[in-house]
C-alpha cells in the first residue's frame, strides 16, 4: 500500500522508482528465488495480490498521463534517433499491466476460489467501461493510431501490441471459448449441432509431403530407372488421409510442376533439399501412435451444402427437364426424374445453415419492416461493446495495424517514409564490438517477429469474434482490411524462403526470462550466438504464418472479387512454396486458399499440379456441387464482382446506421395530428419576428396569387 501511495507523488523520478519496485514484485521477486518455478509461482501470486490492492487502476491513470504527455512527444519528435531511454516510463507501466493481465488470465486447477472471483471481476472491468467511457482495449488502439500518425514516435509498440492481444484474448475469449459460444448460439437459434469439432479434427490431421520441385525430380528419376513400379494405379490408395503410407510416395515424377512460375526455384530447390534432409525427419509426431488406430479411414471433414447450392441445382435440373424454374422453391420436385429426387434428398441431408445466414435473414426483415418488428434487442456482450467503441475510427485502426505489420515483415525493404518500429529496442549508444552488433541484430529480428505474431493473432481474434457476434460487423472489418491492401501485404509476407523463416533462430535462450534471473549466465560468444538454441522450429513464426493464412482465408471465403485478387497477384506459386512446411494445420489453410482459385488458374495449371489437387481432395472440406477442380462454376462470372462488393458495402452501411446511428428526430417518431393541440402550442419566437411579421405576410401570403385550378387538379 505504501508503494501505491508513492505512485501519487508529483516528482516523476520518484514515481518511476516506485513503479520499478512494483514491476519487481510482478516479475516474481527473482532475487529471493532459487529456481524458475519459484519465480513463476511468486509472479502469479503477486499479480493477484496487486490487483486486489487496486494497482491496475492506479497504473491505468498513470498510463493515461503518459499518453497525454505532450512534452515527451515533442522531445521525441525533435530527436533524430529515438532510443530505449525515450520510453522508459511507458515500458515499465505496460510491463506491469501485461504481467497482471497474463497471470490472471491463465486458469489453473489449483487456483483458490478468491482468485477465480478476482479473474471474473478483472475480466468485467476490462470488458465493460467502468471508470472511463471506453473499454481498455480502445485506449491501446488509440496508442497504435497515435504512433502511426507520427505524433508519438516514442511509444513502445511491441509492448502495446502484446498487451492489446492479451486483453482481447482475456475479454473476448480464445478459440476454445469461441467454439463453446458458437455451439451455445446455435442451440439458442434452434440450429442443428455442428457436424464436428474443428479444433479436434485439426489436431488429428497429419502433414503431407510437399509437392516435388525440379532439383528433386532429377534425383528421383535417376533412382526409379532401376526399379520402376509395375502398379501405376496404386495412386488411388494414397487418397486416404489416415493411410500410413506417404500420400505422394507412389507418384512417378514426370512433370516439372510450375517451373516457369517459380521465380527462384533453383536456389530454393537446393535449400529445400538440404532443409528437408536435415530438419523434417526429426520433427516429433503430432499425436501419439496409439491414437492412429482410433481414427476411421476416410475424409476428415463432413461435407456441407448451402441453401444456395440446392437452389442452383434445382434451377439447372428444372431448366433441363421441364423448361422453366420455380425460383427459390426447393420442395416441389414434380416432373423431375428419380435420380434428381435422390440427389436433392442427399443435398438436404448435408445442408448446413450457419449463424451468419440467420443474421442476414433477420437483418433483411428488420430493414423491410422496421415498424412492425420494433426495436432489436442487442445483447451487451464484450464483443458488442468493443465494436460500438471502435466503429467510427475502425478504418484508422486497421490501417495502423497493417502499417506496423508491413514495417515488421521480413520481406519489406527499409524506406525513409516507413514508420520506425525499433524505438523500444535500439539502445542510446550503438554497439561497438562484433558481439554487441550480433546481439542487437538478433534482438531486432526477434522484436519484429513478436510484433508480427501479436498483430496476426489480434486481427484473427477480432475477425472470428465479430463474425460470431454479427456477420456485418465481421464484413465491415474485412472490407476495411481489403481496402487497406491486406491481401497483397500477406502475399508479400509469404513471398520469401518460408522454411528459413520458420526455422529462424532469433532468440538467445540463456537470456530468456525467468532463466536469466536465477541461473549463472555463461559468457556469450559470437560462436554461441550463431549456433542458437536446439529447437528445430521457431514456433512463434509458425504461429504467425498460420494466423496470416487464416486471415487471408477469412477475407476471401465466398468473395469472388477477392479470390480474383489472389489470382491477379499470382498467389498460387507463393502459396505452393508454403506447402514445404510439414505442419498439418498450415498446409490445410494453404490448400484452402489454392482450392478457391483453381477454377480460375486454367486447365494447364491443374494438369501440372495433380499432387496439390490430390492434397486438396484429402484435407479440405468438400462442398457438394462445387466444381472447384473444373472451370464451369456458375459463380465464376467476372462482371458480377464489382456489384457484389458494392451490395455488401450498402448492406453494412444500412446495418451500422440502423443499429448505431439513432437520431432523435427520426422519420419513424410519432407525429401529433390533432389540429387543436398543434395550434394551441406556445412557441418561443425571436424578437425580430414581431417587427417583420406584417412585412412577411405581405410578401409571402397576400402578394402571391393562389392558383386554385392547379391545387384542385393535384388533389
Amino acid at each position: 500500500m505504501r508503494l501505491l501511495d508513492g505512485l501519487e507523488v508529483v516528482n516523476r523520478d520518484k514515481r518511476l522508482k516506485v513503479a520499478r519496485a512494483i514491476l519487481y514484485l510482478a516479475q516474481g521477486v527473482f532475487g529471493d528465488c532459487d529456481n524458475e518455478g519459484d519465480v513463476l509461482h511468486w509472479s502469479r501470486h503477486n499479480s493477484f495480490l496487486l490487483y486486489r490492492l487496486g494497482t491496475f487502476t492506479a497504473f491505468l491513470e498513470l498510463l493515461n498521463m503518459e499518453i497525454d504527455n505532450s512534452q515527451a512527444c515533442s522531445s521525441a519528435l525533435r530527436k533524430p534517433a529515438i532510443s530505449l531511454a525515450d520510453s522508459t516510463e511507458l515500458r515499465v507501466l505496460l510491463s506491469v499491466m501485461y504481467l497482471m493481465v497474463e497471470n490472471i488470465r491463465v486458469e489453473q486447477e489449483t487456483d483458490p476460489p478468491e482468485w477465480k472471483s478476482c479473474r471474473e471481476t478483472f475480466r468485467m472491468e476490462l470488458s465493460f467501461p467502468v471508470h472511463t467511457e471506453e473499454p481498455f482495449a480502445l485506449l491501446l488502439f488509440t496508442m497504435v493510431t497515435k504512433f502511426c500518425s507520427g505524433h508519438a514516435p516514442h511509444f513502445p509498440m511491441k509492448k502495446v501490441l502484446l498487451l492489446l492481444w492479451k486483453v482481447l484474448l482475456f475479454t473476448l475469449g480464445g478459440f476454445e471459448a469461441l467454439q463453446a459460444m458458437k455451439v451455445r448460439k446455435r442451440e439458442e437459434l434452434g440450429l442443428p449441432p455442428l457436424p464436428e469439432d474443428s479444433i479436434q479434427v485439426m489436431r488429428s490431421m497429419r502433414a503431407a509431403s510437399p509437392p516435388t520441385y525440379s532439383i528433386e525430380l532429377t534425383e528421383q528419376q535417376q533412382q526409379k530407372r532401376g526399379h520402376r513400379s509395375r502398379r501405376p494405379l496404386v495412386k488411388q490408395d494414397s487418397l486416404d488421409i489416415y493411410n500410413e503410407r506417404d500420400p505422394f510416395k507412389n507418384d512417378e515424377a514426370g512433370i516439372d510442376e510450375e517451373e516457369n512460375d517459380d521465380v527462384d526455384s533453383g536456389i530454393e530447390g537446393e535449400l529445400d533439399l538440404m532443409e528437408r534432409d536435415a530438419i523434417i525427419p526429426t520433427i516429433p509426431a503430432q499425436r501419439p501412435p496409439i491414437e492412429r488406430v482410433s481414427f476411421p479411414k476416410g475424409l476428415p471433414w463432413a461435407p456441407k451444402v448451402r441453401q444456395k447450392d440446392i437452389e442452383h441445382f434445382l434451377e439447372a435440373s428444372r431448366n433441363k427437364f421441364i423448361g422453366f424454374t420455380l425460383g427459390q422453391d426447393t420442395e416441389t420436385l414434380i416432373g423431375l426424374p428419380r435420380p434428381i429426387h435422390e440427389s436433392v434428398k442427399t443435398l438436404k441431408q448435408h445442408k448446413y445453415v450457419s449463424i451468419s445466414d440467420i443474421q442476414i435473414k433477420n437483418e433483411e426483415e428488420l430493414e423491410k419492416c422496421p415498424m412492425s418488428l420494433g426495436e432489436e434487442e442487442v445483447q451487451e456482450t464484450p464483443c458488442e461493446i468493443l465494436y460500438r467503441a471502435m466503429l467510427y475510427n475502425l478504418p484508422q485502426y486497421m490501417i495502423a495495424l497493417l502499417k506496423i505489420l508491413l514495417a515488421a515483415a521480413p520481406t519489406s525493404k527499409a524506406k525513409t517514409d516507413s514508420i520506425n518500429i525499433l524505438a523500444d529496442v535500439l539502445p542510446e549508444e550503438m554497439p561497438i564490438t562484433v558481439l554487441q552488433s550480433m546481439k542487437l541484430g538478433i534482438d531486432v529480428n526477434r522484436h519484429k517477429e513478436i510484433i508480427v505474431k501479436s498483430i496476426s493473432a489480434l486481427l484473427l481474434l477480432l475477425l472470428k469474434h465479430f463474425k460470431l457476434n454479427h456477420i456485418y460487423q465481421f464484413e465491415y472489418v474485412s472490407q476495411h482490411l481489403v481496402f487497406a491492401n491486406c491481401i497483397p501485404l500477406i502475399l508479400k509476407f509469404f513471398n520469401q524462403n518460408i522454411m528459413s523463416y520458420i526455422t529462424a533462430k532469433n532468440s538467445i535462450s540463456v537470456l530468456d526470462y525467468p532463466h536469466c534471473t536465477v541461473c549463472d549466465l555463461p559468457e556469450l560468444t559470437a560462436e554461441s550466438l550463431e549456433a542458437g538454441d536446439n529447437n528445430q522450429f521457431c514456433w512463434r513464426n509458425l504461429f504467425s504464418c498460420i494466423n496470416l493464412l487464416r486471415i487471408l482465408n477469412k477475407l476471401t471465403k465466398w468473395k469472388h472479387s477477392r479470390t480474383m485478387m489472389l489470382v491477379v497477384f499470382k498467389s498460387a506459386p507463393i502459396l505452393k512454396r508454403a506447402l514445404k512446411v510439414k505442419q498439418a494445420m498450415m498446409q490445410l489453410y494453404v490448400l484452402k486458399l489454392l482450392k478457391i482459385q483453381t477454377k480460375y488458374l486454367g486447365r494447364q495449371w491443374r494438369k501440372s499440379n495433380m499432387k496439390t489437387m490430390s492434397a486438396i481432395y484429402q484435407k479440405v472440406r468438400h462442398r457438394m456441387n462445387d466444381d472447384w477442380a473444373y472451370g464451369n462454376d456458375i459463380d465464376a462470372r467476372p462482371w458480377d464482382f464489382q456489384a457484389e462488393e458494392c451490395t455488401l458495402r450498402a448492406n453494412i452501411e444500412a446495418f451500422n446506421s440502423r443499429r448505431y446511428d439513432k437520431p432523435q428526430d427520426s422519420e419513424f417518431a410519432p407525429v401529433d395530428n390533432c389540429l387543436q393541440s398543434v395550434l394551441g402550442q406556445r412557441l418561443e419566437l425571436p424578437e425580430d419576428f414581431h417587427y417583420s411579421y406584417e412585412l412577411w405576410l405581405e410578401r409571402e401570403v397576400f402578394s402571391q396569387p393562389i392558383r386554385w385550378e392547379e391545387l384542385l387538379r393535384y388533389q
